[in-house]
This record gives C-alpha cells, structure tokens and sequence, in this order.
C-alpha cells in the first residue's frame, strides 16, 4: 500500500533494514533517530522490554521535534503525521539478548545459533504526532542455523555489522543466509520490521474517512 499525500510518515530509526523494509511497503518517509541510553531500561519479559523501548525512542525523537519547531508545523498543518518506532531483541536459551558489545560477546551470541535456534521478538509502535494517540504491537519469529563455522562468525566480526543488530543475528548477510535452515515466522520480522503489524498498525492510526 502507497502512501496518500495526505499522510506523512517519519521512520524514527536508524537501522537500515528497517529503512529498507518501509520502502518496499511503498511508503515514502521522513528519517529520524533517537539518542537514548537503551541498558537504562529494563524488563523482565522481552515483549514488554522492546515496546518499553519504542516509546522511549517515540518520547526522545518527539522532544527533539518540539525544540526544532517540528512539532508546531505539524501541528499546524492540515496532514496526518505518523511516525514508526521499533526495537527487537534475540531470545536465545531464555535470555534476552541485545546488540553485542565485545568481539568476544558476539563471537559467543553467534556459536550459540549453531546450537539452538534464535527467536526475534520486535515492536512496532505508531504515533500519531499531532493527537499524540499510539499504536502498538508485537510479533515473534524463531531461526534455525545449520552450524556455522568458526571463519564465518571471524569474518562477521571483523566486518561489523554483527555489532548493530541484536543478538549479533544476522540472517540477510551472504555468508549466513546459506545456513539458515528454517525461519518460522517472516523474515521482515527478524530483520526487525514486521510489515503486516506495521501496515495494520498504521491503518489503525489514520483518522477516519
């Protein structure tokens, strides 16, 4: 679905399979990111950590909007403005991973999936910035590797990218996509942006015709 022109959109995120993801749903969108310290917020259950995270990123980017005047041009103008946060973290074993902070970390998350599958669980939230009202949702997906050689998880971690997405999962990237067995689930959920929870998240934010 494309947008109208009388939506605007802005992808609160930085990540760019999320970026990637948005726009093969056909929407064009604004983009912005949130500067926030996410170890300071903590809960036990990974469906209420990373909607927890959505908001705080929706409340940081929204705090910028005010103080750049954004907010009040929105506000002022006659378009709906929405905008998409999101968070994911990888559940392996019963603990909730984020993204690694060591090579020794990463190199431990990504053996890990040699031996038991992954699960993705992402939010998705939608504000809708002049009413303030949102949206939000979950879903899961689960990821089954065939063993992943030791030259393999060296070569990520030398490359990088494993530093940036929770749990250091990678399952897009060439040297991994040849060992992913099964996803059940979609794979836009694990790469952090489910479409269908998105899309329904959005229509449910648009004002009534």
């Amino acid at each position: 679905m494309a947008a109208s022109s009388a939506l605007r959109l802005i992808l609160g995120s930085s990540s760019a399979s999320r970026r990637q993801i948005l726009s093969e749903m056909g929407y064009k969108f604004t983009l912005l990111s949130a500067d926030i310290d996410e170890k300071e917020i903590r809960k036990e259950k990974p469906e209420e950590l990373v909607v927890a995270l959505a908001h705080a990123k929706a409340d940081a980017i929204l705090e910028k909007m005010k103080n750049n005047g954004m907010v009040k041009e929105i506000v002022d103008s006659q378009e709906t403005t929405l905008m998409i946060t999101a968070d994911q973290v990888v559940v392996h074993d019963g603990v909730i991973r984020e993204k690694p902070s060591t090579p020794e970390e990463a190199r431990k998350f990504i053996k890990g999936y040699s031996e038991s599958h992954a699960a993705t669980i992402g939010s998705v939230l939608v504000t809708n910035v002049k009413t303030g009202a949102r949206r939000e949702g979950w879903d899961k997906a689960e990821v089954y590797f065939h063993k992943i050689p030791d030259e393999v998880v060296e070569s990520l971690i030398e490359e990088g990218n494993v530093f940036y997405v929770a749990g250091g999962l990678l399952v897009e990237h060439p040297l991994t996509s040849p060992l992913v067995e099964a996803i059940v689930g979609t794979i836009d959920s694990v790469m952090g942006l489910p479409k269908a929870l998105t899309e329904k998240l959005i229509k449910e934010s648009l004002p009534e015709p």
